[in-house]
C-alpha cells in the first residue's frame, strides 16, 4: 500500500490567500480549526446533519466535515470569522437583539446559513422560506422561534437598505 503524504492546498479564506500542507482526505473543518485557527466553525455531529460546521464555498453553504480539504483547492471559502467587517452583519446584530443565540454551538452555522438566505431575498421571507433556508441547521437550545424573528429583522433592515 502506498504511503499516504501531505499535499499542498491553495484556497481564499475569509479573503485571504492562504496554503496548507494536509493530507487530502483531512476534513476541511479540522483544516480550519487545527491549522488556520478558525475556531468559530464548530464540530457538532461530524456527519453533516446539524449544520454546526457551515462554511461558504465560492458562495455555497456546505458542511465542512464532510468536505476534503483537497476538494477546497483554489476555491473561496467563507467561515463565520468573516462574516463581520468594521460592524457587525445584519443577521448577527439581528441573532443579538432577538436572543437566537444560546448555547453557542450552532450560532455559526445559524448566522451562515441566515446570511445565504438573507442575500438571495429580494422580499420579505416567509416562515416556509426560513424553514428551507435553515434547514439541515439544527438547534438545540432555542427552539428557533427567535431564529426565525432574527432573519426576519435581518431581511427587513437588508430589504429597507436596498441590499
Amino acid at each position: 500500500m502506498p504511503e499516504v503524504r501531505k499535499v499542498a492546498v491553495s484556497f481564499a479564506v475569509n479573503g485571504e490567500p492562504r496554503t496548507v500542507e494536509a493530507y487530502p482526505m483531512a476534513r476541511l473543518l479540522d483544516v480550519l480549526r487545527q491549522d488556520l485557527l478558525l475556531t468559530g466553525t464548530k464540530e457538532g455531529c461530524g456527519e453533516g446533519e446539524c449544520g454546526a460546521c457551515s462554511v461558504l464555498i465560492d458562495g455555497e453553504l456546505v458542511n465542512s466535515c464532510l468536505v476534503p480539504v483537497a476538494q477546497a483547492e483554489g476555491s473561496r471559502i467563507t467561515t463565520i470569522e468573516g462574516i463581520a467587517g468594521e460592524t457587525l452583519h445584519a443577521v448577527q446584530e439581528a441573532f443579538v437583539e432577538c436572543g437566537g443565540a444560546q448555547c453557542g454551538i450552532c450560532t455559526p452555522g445559524m448566522v451562515l446559513a441566515a446570511v445565504t438566505l438573507v442575500g438571495r431575498q429580494s422580499a420579505q421571507p416567509t416562515e416556509d422560506d426560513i424553514r428551507n433556508g435553515l434547514a439541515g441547521n439544527l438547534c438545540r437550545c432555542t427552539g428557533y422561534m427567535r431564529i426565525f424573528e432574527a432573519v426576519l429583522q435581518a431581511c427587513e433592515k437588508s430589504v429597507g437598505a436596498g441590499a
